[in-house]
């Protein structure tokens, strides 16, 4: 890791209850054991994949003339080479912008916003009490800085932890307790009309920051008067010993450092994330009754709110920056049916705030040039309509062309992750950059029907996930 940068996550240990484990023998823990083992089975797997493709490769060019001199097959050819055309140019097209970007500095003392951090909690237990710890410890003038737990009806410990955290910082923390779960979004909501300063910070009960990262996160709103919220930089917290917090861990900078970036060139980060983000106070009050009214098909919105904040700020005509510089740490699932179930969530939200951007992105929402924007709006709603269509292509290879359908996929896969290893390896660590490669293989392979079941499923409530026995 980058030590410069993430002085806090080599403390992590320390300041984290739930971390009670053993570490002092990570080079005999089995889980890292296993950890070599899935890497090593993933270079071999895409080594027998290139050798098929190579040993294989006049079946390819009987196939692919085949699929050309057939009508349909001409006209799949033709959408597909568009479509890879597109997509060549839009990554191209966030190179450019991701080399553009460049992070706020920290203003001066006398210049932060009074800033309110507002820290909901449902089920957490121990880790809200490392979750507030670390924000108490941010370098950041006292007497500027509003910290408020709300516990969300839990139904563990979590109060109990947010009284011995009220009990070491006395009055810099304000705890409240809602008199029975009601979501995420009506515990923001109190925070929010209890909140005092200029500039609200929501952090998930299971994240912890550097001392720099608030002071880092609310600069922009001094110095843009256009910002209307900020992105934090999210990193996996629990990624010591479990494969998928790993591998997610990877995954989490291309998404933010690179993608965030890229976005925040344009000034329309699309989704300011629950485990760190920053809203302007006016911001906020101006959409709020709508905000906690939302619904989708009839329903209460009880998923998405850090999506639904952002894209209504943006309709606002308001700035949405990244701040690489602001540093979050968040637990994510280590076994399967918890990761599935967080992207569920996350793809029911992408597909209802599409479709709610799509009533605004093209008119004159705000001032300036909103082509960036339009140009992201566009790219996602291309993501959402060509999941059924792939997957239609996906299993009609698999069945007439298995042999080829699995080493084409693994060739490719080794071909188009090779960026995020490389992107990985020169920002942080060259040995963790090859989980890209296994991240890769585990969604294209366990996770391909995330999307077109969250489009199918849109209207379905509930968070899934936040259950004692399951963080996160």
């Amino acid at each position: 890791m980058n030590s410069k940068n993430m002085n806090f996550a080599n403390n992590k240990t320390a300041i984290n209850p739930s971390n009670t484990s053993d570490t002092s023998s990570n080079t005999k823990n089995p889980k890292n054991i296993w950890g070599i083992v899935v890497l090593a089975s993933t270079f071999i797997l895409m080594i027998v994949a290139a050798f098929l493709v190579y040993y294989l490769q006049n079946d390819f060019s009987e196939y692919n003339t085949e699929r050309i001199n057939s009508s349909w097959g001409f006209v799949f050819f033709i959408i597909a080479s568009a479509l890879f055309l597109y997509r060549a140019g839009f990554f191209v097209y966030n190179l450019y912008l991701y080399f553009r970007y460049k992070p706020i500095k920290s203003v001066s003392n006398d210049k932060l916003p009074t800033t309110t951090v507002i820290v909901p909690a449902y089920n957490e237990g121990k880790q809200v009490y490392a979750t507030l710890l670390s924000l108490a410890k941010s370098d950041f003038p006292e007497e500027k800085l509003q910290l408020l737990a709300i516990d969300d009806g839990s139904k563990d410990d979590t109060w109990y932890w947010m009284q011995e955290a009220k009990n070491l910082l006395g009055d810099r923390l304000s705890i409240y307790q809602q008199p029975k779960n009601k979501g995420k979004r009506h515990a923001l909501y109190r925070g929010f009309n209890l909140g005092t300063g200029e500039v609200f910070v929501t952090v998930d009960s299971d994240s912890v920051v550097n001392p720099d990262t608030l002071r880092n996160l609310v600069s922009p709103f001094v110095l843009n008067e256009k910002c209307g919220a900020v992105a934090g930089n999210i990193r996996v917290l629990n990624n010591e010993k479990a494969l998928l917090p790993k591998m997610l861990n990877v995954s989490f900078v291309l998404s933010f450092e690179f993608v965030r970036s890229a976005e925040s060139s344009l000034e329309s980060v699309l989704c300011t994330p629950g485990a760190l983000a920053a809203y302007r106070r006016t911001a906020v009050f101006e959409c709020l009754p709508q905000w906690i009214n939302q619904t989708f098909m009839g329903k209460p919105s009880d998923i998405g709110e850090d999506r639904a904040m952002t894209n209504m700020i943006l309709k606002q005509g308001k700035h949405v920056l990244f701040q690489r510089n602001a540093y979050a740490y968040t637990n994510v699932p280590e076994k399967y049916k918890g990761l599935y179930k967080m992207f569920i969530r996350w793809g029911r939200s992408n597909v209802r705030e599409n479709i709610a951007m799509s009533k605004y992105v093209f008119t004159n929402f705000r001032e300036g040039s909103k082509l960036g924007s339009r140009l992201l709006f566009i790219n996602q709603f291309l993501k959402i309509i060509m999941s059924y269509p792939l997957i239609l292509v996906m299993l009609f290879f698999v069945i007439s062309h298995p042999v080829l359908f699995i080493s084409s996929t693994l060739l490719s896969i080794l071909i188009f992750s090779s960026f995020p290893v490389f992107f990985y390896a020169k920002k942080y660590n060259t040995s963790e950059s090859f989980w890209a490669y296994s991240y890769s293989i585990l969604y294209t392979f366990g996770l391909f029907w995330i999307t077109p079941y969250a489009i199918a499923t849109a209207s379905k409530s509930g968070w899934l996930t936040r259950e004692i026995s399951q963080k996160k």
